[in-house]
């Protein structure tokens, strides 16, 4: 899945954009199309649907634009969007909050979830049901400061200690080895490794993070771009941004062949997860908003009041500059 928190340590100056390898030859002679990328935030999972399928079905095009759809690599998407070497990135708001007080303007353009799904996950045998239950367990995880705050912030609704868990770093290892193996928790997103471990016949234990607090309930993942994109070139954003919601609100309203074309770009992935992950994702990728891709101010200034409150900001932080609505289809 993908990492749930990419800090970026170092500030980057925000270059020009430059043009990208293309894709397939525009569709009239008359009208050349205007190259840009976007660059995941992990591997191509059904987060990334409406992006396959905006580039599949020709929503792209309509915009005028010719979309590269790139991997990370060792360099993430913030890195990238913020340097200038992608127009476009999947996001998340932990990591945007985080880059703006360290001087990197980066900017949410939608979202691609309403809300919140993820939550610490473990096997039904471990026993594992409420935050209090996390005391004598070994949590794995990232290493990001981030983890030990959130878990601490949801154990000290039970008046539990954090300190009786042992956090360990586990990378990108996989969860299902993991939990029989290494550690007894992990954090997962439910449309993913939850939708796996259905199709596994593995019963999980989810503390979702929403259960406990209204503050974690933040948009996670986010498609971004950078103010200087923003200022400079707001005519490509907004074409980005109508070409990629219309795509995710054809991935909502028919999530079984958004599915296939999401499995036709990216054939190495496992059909049955796909089919059910897109079913179960669908539903969620609007869900109370007016509109795909809506966020609010309450959103960004509460989970920001949550990192101060944590002490995991360190500068000043105006959740106005740190998204926008305009560039969405009225």
């Amino acid at each position: 899945m993908k990492k749930l928190l990419s800090v970026l340590l170092v500030m980057f100056l925000l270059a020009g954009c430059g043009g990208k390898e293309s894709s397939k030859a525009p569709k009239e002679e008359s009208k050349e199309l205007k190259k840009v990328s976007v660059v995941l935030d992990w591997t191509p999972n059904t987060n990334h649907t409406g992006l396959y399928v905006a580039k599949e079905k020709g929503y792209f095009e309509e915009q005028g634009l010719d979309v590269e759809i790139i991997m990370p690599g060792e360099t993430g998407a913030d890195q990238l969007v913020a340097s200038g070497k992608s127009e476009f990135g999947v996001s998340y708001q932990e990591s945007i909050t985080q880059a703006r007080v360290q001087g990197v303007p980066l900017v949410s353009l939608a979202a691609v979830i309403q809300h919140n799904t993820s939550g610490f996950a473990s096997p039904v045998a471990k026993n594992i049901k409420t935050p209090k239950d996390f005391e004598g367990k070994t949590y794995g995880g990232w290493g990001s400061p981030v983890e030990k705050a959130v878990i601490e912030s949801l154990m000290k609704t039970e008046n539990a200690d954090v300190n009786k868990v042992k956090i360990v770093n586990t990378g990108d290892s996989d969860f299902f080895t993991s939990v029989k193996r290494d550690i007894d928790f992990a954090w997962i997103y439910y449309g993913w490794t939850g939708v796996e471990a259905e199709l596994r016949g593995e019963d999980l234990n989810i503390v979702y993070l929403t259960d406990y607090s209204k503050k974690l309930d933040y948009y996670t993942p986010v498609l971004a771009t950078s103010e200087k994109m923003i200022k400079e070139d707001p005519e490509t954003v907004k074409a980005f941004v109508h070409g990629a919601a219309k795509g995710y609100q054809f991935a909502i309203e028919n999530p079984s062949e958004a599915a296939d074309i999401l499995l036709k770009s990216v054939p190495d992935l496992d059909e049955k997860l796909v089919k059910k992950s897109q079913e179960w994702l669908a539903p969620k990728y609007q869900d109370d908003a007016p509109r795909w891709g809506e966020q609010k101010l309450e959103v960004w200034k509460n989970y920001a009041d949550w990192m101060m409150e944590n002490k995991l900001l360190e500068g000043k932080f105006d959740p106005e500059k740190a998204f926008t609505n305009e560039f969405l289809p009225e």
